[in-house]
């Protein structure tokens, strides 16, 4: 309990040393990578377990604020990105492919945990998770008809049938286990859940930076080039978010909101797409996993609920 408790308190500087291990040590990251979708099934368990099903499915309100997130996020955001690189004839480069593919996909597994990690509550953030990626079969149709580089979308809505199956039988057996045994978790019981969270997502991350460390040695150019444009992606998806991105509860909502605006499951297409197709975009993928385990430190400030002047005095 006390290591967990350290990891707890120092959890954003777990997330550090798991990239720093990602990239630094490329044999470990490519014996862990095919331990990936357990690693990431258990990252959402501990997820689930410690919000606990109630939280998670909120009310009426609640469910039309997340319907009407998921509809910008993974069915607005990457029409228009696609019509916008269509204009300006760079359709079928690798940057506009990384780009629509990671704006059509669903919220990463851990973007609860990255939310706790943040202090704000992960509530809001599971509910879009799960909404989001049950409905991604129906939203991401649309993006793939339309898009000129992928050609047949089946092997996607079998992909996304799959990690639906994944995510909700293992957010329901924590549910379950959270309503039989664990209805009063107490402090002590959230803070072991929180560094176990910690522990997992920096185990996690050295996995996904398979592709990136050698290529960070061997292809340094690249790597930077990639590399900036995942930050741009990411942070910049996540600030726009926080900007324009209306939210019912201020204070409760918006943290959460934004974070998954710029942490995308894009390696749900690994298993979905053609692997010829998915090669172009390897590099972006590993990258993209930088700014992702750096958002709990570095925007943890520009992500803070906005409160307006009148009830500074409340908070």
């Amino acid at each position: 309990m006390s290591v967990l408790a350290l990891a707890a308190r120092h959890g954003r500087w777990c997330l550090v040393a798991g990239l720093l291990a990602g990239l630094s040590l490329p044999g470990l990251a490519l014996a862990l990578r095919p331990w990936l979708p357990h690693l990431v099934a258990g990252l959402l368990f501990v997820a689930a377990l410690r919000i606990g099903p109630g939280a998670t499915l909120g009310g009426l309100r609640a469910l039309g604020h997340t319907l009407r997130t998921v509809a910008i996020y993974q069915l607005a955001a990457p029409l228009v990105a696609l019509a916008l690189v269509t204009a300006l004839g760079l359709g079928q480069t690798a940057p506009a492919l990384a780009l629509v593919l990671v704006l059509a996909t669903p919220a990463v597994v851990g973007s609860p945990n990255f939310t706790i990690l943040m202090g704000r509550d992960p509530a809001v953030t599971m509910r879009i998770l799960l909404i989001g990626t049950a409905l991604f079969p129906l939203t991401a149709l649309p993006v793939l008809a339309l898009a000129p580089f992928v050609a047949t979308s089946a092997e996607a809505v079998i992909g996304a049938v799959r990690l639906i199956a994944v995510i909700f039988g293992t957010v329901g057996l924590a549910f379950a286990l959270r309503a039989v045994f664990l209805r009063n978790l107490g402090d002590e019981g959230r803070v072991a859940l929180d560094g176990f969270s910690a522990i997992l997502l920096a185990v996690v991350v050295v996995g996904l930076m398979s592709a990136a460390g050698p290529a960070m040695f061997q292809t340094p150019v690249q790597f930077i080039l990639w590399l900036a444009f995942a930050f741009t992606v990411n942070f910049g998806g996540q600030i726009l978010a926080h900007r324009l991105m209306p939210v019912a509860d201020e204070a409760r909502d918006r943290t959460g909101t934004s974070i998954v605006a710029g942490n995308r499951n894009i390696a749900l297409f690994l298993v979905a797409l053609p692997p010829e197709l998915m090669d172009r975009v390897l590099l972006f993928i590993g990258c993209y996993q930088i700014p992702m385990y750096l958002t709990p430190i570095l925007l943890g400030k520009a992500l803070a609920p906005r409160i307006p002047a009148g009830k500074l005095w409340e908070s």
